[in-house]
């Protein structure tokens, strides 16, 4: 037996109108799969990715009016639908929980090397003003003095340039 492929266009309107707007898209998804289940003779129905997200790209409440979709049954019964145009994907749980896992491990690298970068440079930063200081110590003969008497010297240095 052969795997048989079709093409079809459905109406999804008539079936999600008969539902309350909270419930459009999930009505639109099982007549979509009744549908299946009647032209194609299978209870196994399988909605691709792409399918899925084209259902419910304007959310609960606006589905599509009708879908093309390409359909393939294969030699287990097994319909598997998608969007016409897209080939067959399947996203599992897992794959879902492990790309969530590795999106978090990344971004906790990269805001890991951000810090140290972050670090390095206030570190570079405050090495440069400490020698700044010592440089005006040094030039004034005294060992320490606050950030007060440091300013009104730089001030008086000022004044004395002008």
């Amino acid at each position: 037996m052969a795997a048989i492929e079709r093409v079809y266009n459905i109406p999804l309107r008539k079936e999600f109108q008969r539902a309350p707007r909270y419930k459009r898209a999930k009505r639109a998804v099982n007549a979509l799969r009744s549908f299946l289940k009647k032209h194609m003779k299978s209870e196994d129905v399988k909605i691709g990715k792409h399918l899925n997200l084209k259902l419910w790209e304007h959310g609960i409440k606006n589905p599509p009016h009708h879908v093309k979709i390409n359909v393939v049954k294969d030699d287990k019964g097994i319909v598997k639908a998608e969007l016409f145009g897209k080939n067959y994907e399947e996203e599992t749980e897992e794959k879902k929980k492990e790309g969530k896992k590795e999106v978090k491990k990344k971004e906790e690298k990269e805001g890991k090397k951000e810090r140290k970068e972050g670090e390095k440079q206030i570190k570079e930063e405050l090495g440069k003003l400490e020698e700044k200081t010592k440089v005006i110590e040094e030039k004034d003969g005294e060992k320490k003095e606050g950030k007060k008497a440091l300013k009104k010297k730089l001030e008086k240095e000022l004044k004395e340039k002008k």
